[in-house]
């Protein structure tokens, strides 16, 4: 164990210590969150000692709660008593072995197991003047003295650790998805036949994102521009579903397709969070202090069971603008759209 994480209660007699403070969501199950408390029993003056673990959506600062409003709603939140020992024994793992290695006698081991249908850990990057925690989904690690485990605390009697539940592109990886649209226009007998394809189905952070596009213009109009763009598309669910989107990569081509005539090329694009630094509530992974992230990614699920918070996907979208010939051409002009969905993830670390 490289490094342990320790947080100290204000009053000194509690004390949490993690091993690590990144849990790997594997669609199917979520790693173990164990970790350990170190009481001192001489300071507790008769309090017990608990342990939760809380997912909550976060969508307003704490500074903002002046008249009792709270901005944060609990989507999942589990408790457990480490002292006074409730007397079930429960084998150690490694992790806290280790940790009470380090502790000593007065270490009590703790454990949450994650249901899979939980949201990742995901910001909503502020705007330039936000102040305060940023908005999202967030996991908290919490232990405090208190003689009911759901009573009002002191902070002076807790300590806190944050925590992200992280999800990594699986390994394998197939053929990337592919749609056609026909449209036919007013005044055309014949339409514009367009496809549009990815090479893969996953695509890492950072990656260019190849997108091959086929049109076969059997109309009278001209395409005079191809635009390639890429949405995230953030549904937000709580007491109900809304989904923001907001485009984070948008390249146009100056590409002709003239009447009666087919064309195929493929198209780069790039979404990186450095292009989208000043969008206010775009998605972004979630982050432990000011460390580094990037755009949010895609939120995969097994799809049997309802999942709240923030869930995450992206799309392509592939349009072409089109417009007759002579002077009238911008007038009559219509658009051909296409969608693809993508997948963006981070790559699986090698010691994970």
């Amino acid at each position: 164990m490289s490094k342990v994480y320790k947080k100290t209660s204000g009053n000194g007699h509690i004390a949490l210590y993690l091993g690590k403070r990144d849990f790997v969501d594997n669609v199917d199950s979520v790693e173990l969150v164990d970790g350990a408390v170190k009481v001192d029993p001489a300071g507790l003056d008769g309090k017990k000692v608990f342990v939760y673990l809380a997912c909550a959506f976060r969508y307003g600062s704490d500074d903002l709660d002046v008249i009792g409003l709270s901005f944060r709603r609990d989507i999942w939140i589990q408790r457990v008593q480490v002292y006074p020992p409730t007397g079930a024994s429960v084998t150690k793992t490694p992790m806290q072995e280790a940790l009470m290695k380090k502790i000593g006698e007065q270490g009590c081991p703790f454990s949450f197991q994650m249901p899979p249908n939980l949201p990742c850990s995901v910001s909503l990057q502020p705007g330039p003047n936000d102040a305060g925690k940023a908005c999202g989904v967030d996991f908290e690690v919490k232990a405090y003295m208190a003689n009911t485990a759901d009573e009002e605390v002191e902070k002076k009697e807790t300590c806190r650790l944050m925590i992200r539940k992280i999800q990594f592109a699986p390994s394998s990886n197939k053929p990337g998805p592919k749609a056609d649209i026909t449209k036919q226009f007013m005044m055309s007998d014949k339409p514009v036949i367009l496809e549009a394809s990815l090479e893969k189905e996953i695509y890492y952070h950072g990656d260019p994102i190849i997108v091959n596009v086929k049109i076969n213009n059997e109309t009278t109009k001209v395409v005079k521009k191809i635009t390639v763009l890429v949405e995230q598309l953030a549904s937000v669910v709580l007491y109900s579903s809304d989904t923001y989107t907001k485009v984070v990569c948008s390249e146009e081509f100056a590409e002709t397709v003239n009447s009666n005539s087919s064309f195929e090329k493929s198209f780069q694009i790039t979404p990186l969070l450095a292009d989208n630094k000043e969008k206010r509530g775009l998605s972004v992974d979630g982050r432990l202090k000011d460390g580094d992230t990037n755009l949010a990614s895609t939120t995969l699920s097994q799809g049997d069971k309802e999942m709240q918070g923030i869930i995450i996907s992206y799309k392509v979208k592939v349009n072409l603008t089109t417009g007759s010939g002579g002077l009238l051409g911008s007038l009559t002009g219509s658009d051909v759209t296409l969608e693809l969905p993508l997948t963006l993830m981070s790559p699986k670390p090698a010691e994970v």
